[in-house]
């Protein structure tokens, strides 16, 4: 069996081909058997007003496509521009195979991996622009 496996806390909400499903008082885990389901974990969403940095946007622009707002297909060169722009600016060995990573989800359809790859720079991108002079 394959698919994506979702282990849900209590109350967690995710967003499953536009329907909002929130899990019961217990942890529990799904199986997503359906290829090419749209599946998005709540509590990772960006919310619009906050994709104001490039990292970020580049998030919310993968979220989309997850939830099922933007055509896979659509969004498939924009986004491997956006992960080429970011490689630009994370130039360390280790957000290289960050990039790599979520380059070859998005590649590959597999949006949720590439997501995932992809935040692990939001903290890194914080801590950039948290140094950068005003």
């Amino acid at each position: 069996m394959s698919g994506l496996v979702l282990k849900l806390s209590p109350k967690e909400r995710v967003l499953v081909n536009g329907v909002v499903i929130e899990n019961g008082d217990r942890r529990s885990r799904l199986s997503i058997l359906t290829p090419d389901a749209n599946i998005l974990r709540l509590r990772d969403a960006i919310h619009p007003e906050d994709a104001k940095t490039p990292v970020r946007r580049v998030c919310f622009a993968m979220q989309l496509v997850l939830s099922g707002d933007k055509d896979p297909e659509d969004a498939h060169l924009p986004l491997l521009r956006q992960i080429e722009q970011l490689s630009q600016v994370f130039t360390d060995p280790d957000s290289r195979n960050v990039l790599s990573e979520a380059t070859r989800g998005l590649v590959e359809g597999q949006h949720y991996r590439a997501l995932k790859a992809l935040r692990a720079l939001l903290p890194r991108e914080d801590r950039l622009l948290a140094a950068r002079p005003n």
